[in-house]
This record gives structure tokens, sequence and C-alpha cells, in this order.
């Protein structure tokens, strides 16, 4: 081979290596709407007759990759997926490590039964061939956008997000209203993906009016898309107790698609205007840290959940459940899972203790077991007699809180 052949050949790897090895980005959607409908559930308890839709539900993955580590972001339009599913999900993905597949739940009121709650029957009320179904399509989605990184760079931005969005139902003010915004965006200047973590129940249609809906989710991403953000994908936060959409009116709540609209619409343009002008990240740095926890579970319906569903929960000798954490640095970003609804002083504590320049929480994230209240909040008001009982026990958020802080002083800073 001649040496000017050589030397193209050498810039040719070296371009095609370069453009591997850098950050890159890819992210996929399925719809999940059964059809036809199936009940949809808020919760335990029978769920409610379907008889129309708005908006479809779906499942979104979005994979990014630096030097060799790869992480997956899934969210799901469900009240919650549990880890006995998102298992099922990682068994079906060989492009990246199982414990770097981050599965969460947008915590949608209006969608079928994700947990396989006993109907007291020797039953379910979920409908186990529609979850292998979702299970099926969550994969696909994720080694799709496996399939489909591409070069990329990386925004990131935090801060208020103004306007009647959400309230917390048993104290007003006591929610966070901050919104953190990752976008990965393509070689062409053009997003490809953004996602929004912001703490919200997505409960403003609910289980009783027989809608299936995705609810203020689903305009969120069609106002994202729209309006040049790429694909949107919305990852929940520290939403417990109640930290829900602030549907209030002077005439009453406003329980319409039209008011998911309005507050899914508002989110994603305060979203797009808290990113807009973030510096772009040409090589983000990427790292993952997981962590096994262990959960006693003192709580007599929740652990009649586990033993009563035939979706094969467990628990060890001594009554505990295992779950995974996740740690995650992204560039400026630090993102922590948490595996169920978590009360806002634990998501404000965690926050401030993460040592991030931008600090997210994914609730929902990995598995989806009830309430995490610390031990002074637990069974203390009135308020709290059914986020208690929806507690794994009364020593949930210490240990949430004393694992957390473990895996962040693993990790070591990232404040600049």
């Amino acid at each position: 081979m001649k040496p000017w052949s050589l030397l193209l050949l050498a810039a040719f790897c070296l371009s095609w290596f370069s453009a591997e090895a850098g950050f890159r980005a890819g992210i996929a959607i399925r719809v999940v709407t059964p059809e036809p409908l199936l009940p949809v559930s808020g919760g335990l308890g029978q769920p409610s007759s379907a008889r129309e839709k708005r908006g479809e539900l779906t499942v979104r993955a979005l994979v990014l990759e630096n030097d060799g580590v790869r992480v997956g972001f899934v969210s799901t339009d469900f009240i919650g997926f549990p880890a006995v599913l998102g298992d099922r999900v990682r068994a079906r993905v060989k492009g990246l490590p199982g414990d770097h597949l981050l599965i969460g739940a947008t915590h949608t009121h209006s969608a079928p039964e994700s947990y396989g709650f006993p109907d007291g029957k020797g039953g379910s009320t979920a409908d186990l061939k529609y979850l292998d179904f979702v299970v099926a399509q969550t994969a696909d989605a994720v080694n799709e956008a496996l399939g489909r990184l591409q070069s990329a760079r990386l925004r990131v931005a935090t801060g208020e997000a103004k306007g009647r969005i959400a309230y917390n139902y048993y104290a007003p003010d006591l929610y966070d209203p901050r919104a953190s915004v990752i976008q990965a965006v393509g070689a062409d200047g053009k997003a490809i993906a953004t996602l929004v973590n912001y703490a919200v129940h997505p409960e403003v249609i609910g289980s009783s009016r027989g809608i299936c809906s995705p609810d203020l989710i689903g305009p969120l991403y069609d106002r994202i898309a729209a309006a040049g953000g790429g694909t949107g994908i919305f990852m929940n936060g520290a939403q417990g107790g109640m930290v829900t959409a602030d549907n209030r009116r002077p005439d009453g709540e406003a329980n319409s698609w039209e008011e998911c609209i309005r507050i899914g619409t508002l989110l994603a343009d305060e979203s797009l205007r808290l990113v807009k002008d973030a510096p772009l990240q040409d090589d983000p740095k990427l790292r993952v840290a997981v962590r096994e926890v262990k959960f006693p579970v003192e709580s007599p319906l929740l652990l009649g959940v586990l033993k009563g569903s035939p979706m094969g929960y467990r628990t060890d000798a001594e009554g505990r459940i295992t779950t995974r954490m996740n740690l995650v640095d992204l560039g400026p970003a630090r993102i922590l899972t948490i595996p169920g609804e978590a009360l806002p002083n634990i998501g404000y504590y965690l926050k401030r203790k993460l040592g991030g320049e931008h600090n997210l929480l994914f609730g929902l994230t990995n598995d989806a077991f009830g309430y995490i209240l610390t031990e002074v909040d637990w069974n203390s008001f009135k308020r709290y007699e059914y986020v208690s009982r929806t507690c794994l026990g009364e020593q949930t958020g210490e240990i949430l809180i004393r694992e957390a802080l473990q895996l962040v002083a693993e990790a070591g800073s990232r404040k600049r």
C-alpha cells in the first residue's frame, strides 16, 4: 500500500474511532396503549373500566454513552414499574449492563394496573398478558435506542418552573418548584432528546373517570417535540405525600384533558426556557454507580401485596425486600434513583447532599414500593395515616438516606 493510502486509512480510522468514542445519545419510543382498552388504576383497590382514551401511553428509552460507559433512562406511563417487570426488560437487552438500565414510571393514575395487586379471589387486578406485551415493547425501545446512538453534545439546566404546575395537597407550599433538564443535541445542532425531571403526581384526570391517559405527561411530550426539543422523556422526582398537579380553580378542581394540556404545555415551555441557554458540553463524563439496598417490610398492607401477588415478589429470611439504587454522574449533573415516592423534605435534603452542580432525583425508578417517609414523619400526623400505611416501614426513609449518602461518599463531590 502506498504511503498516501496509509495516511488516508489512518485518518479515516482516527475519525471513525473519535466519533464512536465520543459522547453519543439515542432515543426510541413504543406506544403501549391497550387495544381494546383495559381498566385503569390509581393504586390499591379495584381498577375502573376505561371507555375512552386521551393521548397515548408510551414507554421511552434514552441511552447515553461516553468512553465505553453506557446508561439507559426509561420512562413508562404507569403508576409504577416494579423491579420484577424491570428485570424482565433487562434480560432482553444485551447492549448495556442490566444495572445501568434505570427504569422509572411517570406515575399517571389513568393507565392499566402494573403491580399485580391481589384481587382477594386468588388472582390479580392486573392483566398479566398485557404486562408481557409492555415488557417486550420496553425492551424493544431500549434496543432501538442503542441502535440509534449518534454523536451528541449535552446541555443541563436547573431552575424554578414558574406558573401553576404543582402544589402539595397536604400543605400547599411544601413542594420543590425546581425542574432539571437534560438535553442531548446532535451534530446538526438540533435537539435529539429533552429529559425533564420534576416532582408531580400526573393525576389531573385520575382513575375514576373512565379515561385511559398519560395525563399531563402526554401534552408535555407533544409540546417538547413541537417546540424543537426532540423527543421528550419525563422522570418523576420526590413527589410523595402529596405533590400533585395544580389543577385548582375558584369553582373546584379541573379534572379535564384540557387542564392536562395546560399544565403539560407549561411544564414543557418552562423546561425548554431553562435549558435554552445552558452551555453545550462536548465531552460530558459519564459514570454509573450501583448499590443494593434492603428494606424491612413492616406494613401489613404491602406485605399482603408481596405475598398475594402472582408477580413473584420476594422477601429474604428476615422479611426484607432487596432493591437497587443508582448514582449517575453525567457532565455537571448528578442523578440519584429512589425506588418509590419520597416525601419532598427527603427530596430537598438529598439534593442538598448529592454534591453535584445539578442534582436530580429520579423517583419511582428501579422499583416502586410505596411512599418513603422519615422516621419522625411516619404515622405522626392524621394527614399521614394513608402514606404511612402504604410505606414499607418506619425506617424506610432513614435507610434510603443512609444508603444514598454512602453512595455519594464513595463517589466523591462533583461540585465545580
